[in-house]
C-alpha cells in the first residue's frame, strides 16, 4: 500500500449521491482507500491511472461477446492497485458475466454497478470533495503528531514514551524491536493477554533469523491469520547510515490501519533513528578517547605508557590491579548465498552490535570493571581485577557469555584470544601480547573459537617469535626427512607417527585407527626409525618428534 489517504469504498457507497448504486464483487476489498477519481473513456486509460484511484466507466466500451477482454481489464486494474471499478453496466448490458464477478471476486477488486440515471460528474464532484476535505483533515492530524513527536525529542522522552505514542496515535498494539541497543519494547494496552501472546508469536516468527526477512529498507505489509481472524500488519524499519537499527510493528486489531497509520510510523521511524544517531555519535567518541588510551599502553614507547598510566583514572582504572587483555578478530564468511563484506557498513553495524553487547551482557552483568574498544575487524578488552579475584570462574562465565553473541552472528567468523593476567597496569601490554598470540596460535592448531593463552601449553613456548629461526632448525635436524619421504614415496609415515603419540604407542590401537594391519604398523615404525635416525623406544627421542610435530603444526609444513 501506498500512502494513500482518502475515503474507502465502503464510506463512498454510503453516501446520498451513491446511493442507488451497489457493490456486487469484490467484497473483501471494500476497505480499500481511494484518493483518486478518474474516468475510462477508452481502455488505454490504464497506462496513465495511479494507485488508489476509483475508475468510473460505462459497459459501452464493453464489448459483449468478448468475456476475456472485460477480465483483462479487471485483471489489469487491481494489477495497478486501483481502490476499484464503478461501471453503469445498464443499458449497455444486462449484467456482467458471471467468470468477471468470479475473477473480481478472486482479486478482492471491487466492482460497484453505477446507477443508470446519475450523472458521471455527480459522482465524480461530491467524491473529490469529500476525498479533498478527509486529506486536509488528515493533513491536519499528520501535522500534529509531527508537533508531538519533536516535542517529545525536545523533551528527552524515553523510549517507552515515544512507543506509547506510536500506539496512542494508531489506537493499535505497537512492538517495536531496537538492534541497539537490544531491546523491545511493546505497547498493548488497547488488547487483552490471550490476543498479546497471539501477536507476539506471530512477530516472533518474522523476526526468525532463519527466514532473514528484515533486511528490506522498506514498509511491509500483509494480513495476518491470527486467532482465527485476518488482521492487517504494518513493519516499518528504523534506518540510520543506511543500515536497519531496529522495526515498527503495528496490528489492526481495534481500528483499521491506513495512510495516516503509515506516516505515523514513518515519524516515529524518524525520530527513533535521530535518538540511534545521536547514541552512535556519543559512542563514537568514548571509543576514540578508549581507544587512544589502549594504544598508548600497548605501545613500545615508555612516554606513551606514562601517558596512559597518568590517564587511567578517568577511565575508573586502578593501576596497581590485575589485568587481562581479550581481542577479539572478526572477519565476514560465506553462508549459502548471504555474504557480509569485510569492512562494510553492514559489518560496522554487526561490530556496534557485539560491542553493545559485550558490554551489557558480558561486562556490567558480571560486574566488571573494563574498557572496550572496537575498530574495523577488531574488538579489544581490558578487563581489570583486584589482586584476590579468583580468575578460572571468570573465563568460564565470561566463555558462555561470547558463545551466547557467537551464536547471534552466524555470518561472522570469530577468533578470541585471552590473555594471561599480570599485576600493574604497565604490564598490559604482556597480556595484550598473549591473546594475540593465543589467537594466531589457536587458529592455526584448530582449537576452538575462543582461546585461553593459558591453556595452550608447550605451544606456550613454541609460539614466541624470538625462536622461530631455532623452530626451523630443529623441525629440518628431526621432522623434515619424514616429511620428504612421504611427499617423494606417497607414503604415510608421518600419519602414522602422529597416530603412535595419539595412541600412546599402541600398536594394536595404531592398527585400528589407521585401518591397517598390525605387522604394516610395526613395519613403519620401523622406516620411521631408519629415516629419522632415531628411536621411538628411546625417551628422548620420543620428546623430539612429538614437539617437532607441534612444530610442524606451527609451521603449516
Amino acid at each position: 500500500m501506498g500512502r494513500q489517504n482518502g475515503i474507502t469504498i465502503e464510506d463512498a457507497l454510503n453516501m446520498e449521491y451513491m446511493k442507488n448504486c451497489k457493490l456486487i464483487a469484490g467484497f473483501k476489498g471494500i476497505r480499500n482507500t481511494i484518493s483518486k477519481v478518474n474516468v475510462m473513456a477508452d481502455p488505454d486509460i490504464l497506462n496513465w491511472v495511479d494507485e488508489g484511484e476509483l475508475l468510473l466507466t460505462t459497459a459501452y466500451s464493453f464489448k459483449k461477446d468478448n468475456i476475456e477482454e472485460q477480465k483483462n481489464l479487471i485483471r489489469e486494474c487491481a494489477k495497478k492497485k486501483l481502490a476499484g471499478i464503478g461501471i453503469k453496466i445498464y443499458p449497455y448490458l444486462e449484467s456482467l458475466s458471471e467468470e468477471v464477478i468470479s475473477l473480481a471476486d478472486d482479486l478482492n477488486f471491487p466492482i460497484i454497478d453505477l446507477y443508470y440515471a446519475t450523472p458521471l460528474s455527480d459522482i465524480m464532484t461530491p467524491l473529490f470533495n469529500e476525498i479533498f476535505n478527509r486529506q486536509a483533515y488528515l493533513l491536519k492530524k499528520i501535522e500534529k503528531i509531527y508537533e508531538q513527536f519533536m516535542d517529545a525529542m525536545l523533551k528527552g522522552s524515553n523510549t517507552n514514551q515515544i512507543v506509547k505514542l506510536i500506539s496512542d496515535s494508531v489506537k493499535n498494539p505497537v512492538y517495536v524491536r531496537f538492534e541497539f541497543p537490544e531491546e523491545i519494547i511493546t505497547h498493548f494496552d488497547y488488547i487483552d493477554d490471550s490476543v498479546r501472546e497471539l501477536l507476539l508469536e506471530n512477530v516472533e516468527k518474522y523476526f526468525d533469523p532463519n527466514i532473514n526477512r528484515t533486511k528490506e529498507k522498506k514498509l511491509e505489509e500483509s494480513n495476518e491469520l491470527i486467532g482465527g481472524k485476518y488482521i492487517k500488519r504494518m513493519i516499518f524499519p528504523i534506518v540510520a547510515k543506511d543500515s536497519i537499527y531496529g522495526h515498527i510493528v503495528a496490528w489492526s486489531t481495534n481500528t483499521p490501519l491506513g495512510g495516516y497509520d503509515l506516516s505515523v510510523l514513518e515519524i516515529a521511524s524518524t525520530t527513533m533513528a535521530l535518538e540511534i544517531l545521536k547514541a552512535l555519535s556519543v559512542r563514537e567518541v568514548e571509543n576514540r578517547y578508549k581507544s587512544e588510551f589502549l594504544e598508548d599502553l600497548i605501545s613500545h614507547e615508555e612516554k606513551r605508557v606514562e601517558k596512559a598510566i597518568e590517564r587511567a583514572p578517568f577511565f575508573n582504572i586502578n593501576k596497581k590491579d590485575r589485568f587481562v587483555s581479550i581481542t577479539l578478530k572478526i572477519k565476514s564468511k560465506e553462508e549459502g548465498s548471504s555474504k557480509v563484506s569485510i569492512g562494510s557498513e553492514q559489518t560496522q553495524q554487526y561490530i556496534t552490535k557485539i560491542h553493545d553487547l559485550i558490554e551489557r551482557n558480558i561486562i556490567k552483568l558480571l560486574g566488571f570493571n573494563a574498557i572496550v574498544v572496537s575498530k574495523t575487524e577488531r574488538i579489544q578488552i581490558l578487563l581489570s581485577l583486584k589482586k584476590d579475584t579468583k580468575i578460572e570462574p571468570l573465563l568460564e562465565d565470561i566463555n558462555k557469555g561470547f558463545e551466547e553473541i557467537i551464536e547471534k552472528f552466524k555470518d561472522l567468523d570469530f577468533r578470541i584470544g585471552i590473555g594471561r593476567p599480570y599485576e600493574g597496569l604497565e604490564n598490559f601490554n604482556n597480556s595484550y601480547l598473549d591473546s594475540v598470540k593465543a589467537i594466531n596460535t589457536g587458529k592455526i592448531l584448530n582449537e576452538k573459537t575462543i582461546t585461553n593463552y593459558e591453556n595452550l601449553g608447550i605451544f606456550k613456548i613454541l609460539c614466541q617469535d624470538h625462536i622461530e629461526d631455532e623452530l626451523i632448525k630443529f623441525y629440518n635436524t628431526t621432522l623434515k626427512p619424514l616429511v620428504e619421504y612421504d611427499n617423494k614415496k606417497s607414503t604415510e609415515l608421518v600419519k602414522t607417527l602422529e597416530a603412535f603419540f595419539e595412541n600412546n604407542g599402541n600398536l594394536k590401537k595404531m592398527s585400528e585407527v589407521l585401518f591397517t594391519h598390525y605387522n604394516t604398523v610395526l613395519y613403519r615404525i620401523q622406516r620411521i626409525n631408519e629415516i629419522t635416525d632415531m628411536s621411538l623406544e628411546d625417551p628422548s627421542d620420543r620428546l623430539n618428534l612429538e614437539i617437532a610435530l607441534k612444530i610442524k603444526q606451527l609451521l603449516k609444513k
